[in-house]
């Protein structure tokens, strides 16, 4: 007899989970930068609008596969199809493999947080003022190959070990432990920035409505907003399926959905509070992506009294923030080989972690050894390549074909879609809800993929 499917101890546990999962880098400074950059608050508006009509019926959707099935992607897509169950099994693990992709470069990403964190704990950066020095130091981070693999094998290996502990002991306390640090950290660093010099300006650029930005180009302003409110959520690829699948029927999935999309768009707003009112500080442009995080923010907190408490802090407020999704990711990984009686729980932690960090070489060794690979043209990294793949590929068609798989009659179907989401609900969704999801939505989630590309290639 197999034994039964793990759950969750509490509805706290799958919120904070699922939201950590959805929490990440980008959250960071990507979204402080296109709020700005798209007229402030106008941008948070429509963001939030595109939240509510697009992001949620997909996180709804996702999470609901979860629970009808109690169990991954892949499994779930082959025992809930009606017809095709092989071709949706397929379907579903080429939409897994996203998160193995993910894990590929995310995690040398993390590694380098890791690396920068452990060098502000043991004061690496005192006395390192020049902010041309900090280029540097991120430089001969990034080409050290053995320095950037260590890194990003102790992530991986951290993370693994938690999901080996178990679901409750280990994924769900650490978790909750990490994001509960992760708001204080926020709380603390968002009044720390608010306190410096020129703050008020860095607040005034982020949340005055900035009408002259967005009459420049409302279209893409709009888009914009769209993309940002599908990307945020990491639907599409199973990430969040697999919490549902240990979610008890009792549980309203409207109201989960709703906390999660409300932590991760605090957390994202929150952010600015703190790049904003930082970089106003001193006149650092918030367009910089990665060199803001690892090159600009660090060379400003040198400047300022207590700067290497205060990097410390900011570093690990982005470590806990990459682990938090790793950690959910490794689960989603780990639980295929589980469902599939092929491993138990600690052999499959140790499968995934090994498997990981191996196929994460080349994008740690993307920046020294095999920094010759331009995958995407010149100058371009083997991370590139593989964002491209997830971001611009794997979400976007995930998620319309988790949608389509819903709806149609080969797939779960619409009757018993509709029947799971009602499950544990005071109220049933409307007819015209419905119309909404089931032909309208698709083509918005189609005109992102396709203006992703145009973006992309133009």
């Amino acid at each position: 007899m197999s034994s039964p499917r793990e759950s969750l101890a509490s509805r706290m546990g799958f919120i904070l989970l699922s939201a950590g999962c959805a929490i990440g880098l980008g959250n960071v400074w990507r979204f402080p930068f296109i709020v700005g950059r798209y007229g402030g608050c106008i941008f948070v508006l429509f963001y939030l609008l595109f939240l509510f009509i697009m992001g949620f019926p997909l996180l709804l959707t996702e999470i609901s596969i979860g629970r009808g099935s109690r169990k991954n992607l892949v499994h779930a897509m082959h025992d809930l199809a009606h017809t095709h169950k092989k071709t949706w099994a397929t379907i579903g693990f080429i939409l897994l493999m996203g998160c193995l992709i993910l894990m590929m470069y995310y995690t040398t990403v993390s590694g380098w947080l890791f690396a920068y964190t452990s060098d502000y704990m043991r004061g690496a950066f005192k006395g390192l003022h020049d902010a041309s020095k900090y280029g540097e130091v991120f430089d001969n981070l990034v080409k050290n190959p053995v320095r950037s693999t260590i890194s990003m094998a102790i992530v991986c290996i951290i993370s693994g070990g938690v999901c080996a502990i178990g679901l409750k002991r280990g994924v769900e306390s650490v978790v909750k432990v990490l994001m509960v640090a992760l708001m204080l950290l926020i709380l603390v660093l968002a009044i720390y920035a608010m306190t410096l010099p020129n703050a008020a300006e860095g607040l005034k650029f982020y949340l005055l409505p900035n009408v002259d930005n967005f009459m420049k180009n409302p279209m893409e302003t709009i888009f914009a907003a769209m993309g940002q409110a599908f990307f945020t959520l990491s639907i599409g690829i199973g990430s969040m399926e697999i919490f549902g699948s240990y979610l008890d029927w009792k549980t309203s999935l409207t109201k989960e959905c709703i906390w999660i999309i409300a932590l991760d768009t605090f957390v994202a707003f929150s952010s600015g509070l703190i790049i904003f009112p930082v970089c106003a500080s001193n006149n650092i442009d918030v367009s910089a992506g990665p060199p803001l995080i690892f090159v600009s923010l660090p060379s400003v907190f040198a400047t300022l009294p207590g700067g290497q408490f205060w990097g410390f802090l900011f570093f690990l407020f982005l470590l806990l923030a990459a682990l938090t999704t790793v950690i959910a990711v490794f689960e989603n990984l780990i639980a295929y080989p589980m469902d599939a009686k092929l491993m138990n729980r600690p052999a499959s932690s140790v499968f995934i972690t090994l498997l990981v960090i191996v196929l994460s070489l080349p994008c740690v060794l993307g920046f020294s050894t095999l920094k010759f690979i331009e995958p995407l043209g010149e100058g371009s990294t083997i991370l590139d390549l593989e964002d491209f793949i997830v971001s611009q590929n794997l979400l976007p068609i995930g998620g319309l074909i988790l949608f389509v798989f819903a709806f149609c009659k080969s797939g779960w179907g619409q009757e018993n879609f509709l029947r799971e989401v009602h499950e544990g609900q005071s109220w049933r969704y409307s007819r015209g809800t419905i119309f909404y999801w089931k032909h309208i939505l698709p083509v918005i989630i189609a005109a992102i993929l396709l203006l992703g590309y145009y973006t992309f290639f133009k």
